[in-house]
């Protein structure tokens, strides 16, 4: 689904990322954690091919095809989709009509029968975009969108931060559905990249690898729950010392 080949980028003429590599397989759900400042959100924003993160050396590739020179609306159509972590406020463009452009490109459907998945109501459609939207509720708003627009690809940045613990779990439960998590592992397709400072929404989602990043680049990988104990138990530094290899020691 997803190949990153040793990936070098400059973010206003400094290096974040240095020679990252990454490879997600079809039906995979991989989780990133890594310190404030580690490259976390420039990895995302790379992906997505915005401008600003400018590519110096290495390429992306996505479903086989060279992306690394696509715009990203060209991304987007190939089927990537992404929740952010701080959306923009739109005033004058309601989540409805958001929704529902969405789900006119993905096949059709009504926006309230989504919305009411997520514990949203008809008049919360019918409010501005983001606009004085509660930790939460943009968090579910971004979901409502992925859920229209269901893409073959999802990435979702923080998606348990800012968030009770009743709403982590609403979340997390739709996610599951979204990734096919319930069928078996040979009949996945859909795969995502979950960034997760906190690591809540592991309770929610069983992730199939887990990397850590530090100073731009994948430091050690390993299975979700061993790498997630590491972190909470001696932070992010001493994980990627335990880390040998492409395993992370019990």
């Amino acid at each position: 689904m997803l190949e990153i080949q040793n990936l070098s980028v400059d973010v206003g003429g400094k290096r974040i990322l240095n020679d990252l590599n990454l490879h997600i397989g079809d039906g995979e759900v991989h989780v990133l954690f890594g310190a404030n400042g580690s490259g976390k959100t420039t990895l995302f924003m790379t992906i997505l091919g915005f401008p600003d993160y400018r590519v110096v050396e290495g390429r992306i590739y996505f479903r086989g095809i060279d992306i690394t020179g696509l715009d990203t609306t060209e991304r987007v159509r190939l089927g990537m989709g992404v929740s952010f972590q701080h959306p923009p406020e739109i005033r004058g463009v309601k989540l409805r009509e958001v929704v529902g452009l969405l789900l006119a490109r993905s096949g059709g459907g009504d926006p309230l029968l989504l919305a009411r998945r997520l514990n949203l109501s008809e008049e919360f459609l019918e409010r501005d975009l983001n606009l004085g939207f509660s930790g939460g509720e943009v968090k579910r708003s971004e979901i409502l969108q992925l859920l229209a627009q269901n893409p073959e690809f999802y990435m979702f940045d923080e998606p348990d931060s800012g968030v009770d613990l009743e709403n982590v779990e609403l979340i997390g439960r739709v996610m599951s559905e979204m990734l096919e998590r319930d069928k078996r592992p040979s009949e996945r397709r859909k795969s995502a990249l979950i960034i997760t400072h906190i690591g809540y929404i592991l309770n929610y989602i069983k992730a199939d690898r887990a990397h850590v990043m530090l100073d731009g680049r994948i430091a050690c990988s390993g299975m979700p729950d061993e790498i997630y104990n590491h972190i909470l138990k001696e932070g992010f530094e001493e994980c990627v010392r335990r880390c040998g290899g492409d395993r992370c020691e019990r």
